[in-house]
């Protein structure tokens, strides 16, 4: 794998902050929440920015569904903190039973 740059690696612990944050929020607020992850492509970054909230179980991840527009405002908004500018928010958050090894 290749070293990632200084500016990567600024990016990656933006990032990192953000979803960091909002994993807390979640297992708080959210029934059910296991963890939280993301994936990114620093080349076509951030528009490659992939985070994923991940539920123990089915009725858990239907509950939630009804508030993906909130948790997606929440996202953009922590990653406008870190100075990250999501053009779609709802593109860039979605919620799952797999894990990150799935």
């Amino acid at each position: 794998m290749k070293k990632l740059s200084k500016v990567q690696l600024k990016q990656q612990a933006a990032v990192l902050e953000a979803v960091t944050a909002l994993e807390q929020q979640a297992l708080a607020g959210l029934p059910g929440t296991a963890q939280c992850w993301f994936s990114m492509e620093y080349e076509a970054f951030p528009g490659s920015l992939l985070v994923r909230l991940q539920f123990s179980g089915q009725p858990y991840l239907d509950q939630a569904q009804t508030q993906l527009l909130l948790w997606q405002k929440k996202l953009s908004a922590l990653l406008l903190k870190q100075g990250i500018v999501l053009k779609d928010m709802r593109r860039h958050l979605v919620f799952t039973l797999s894990g990150p090894d799935d």
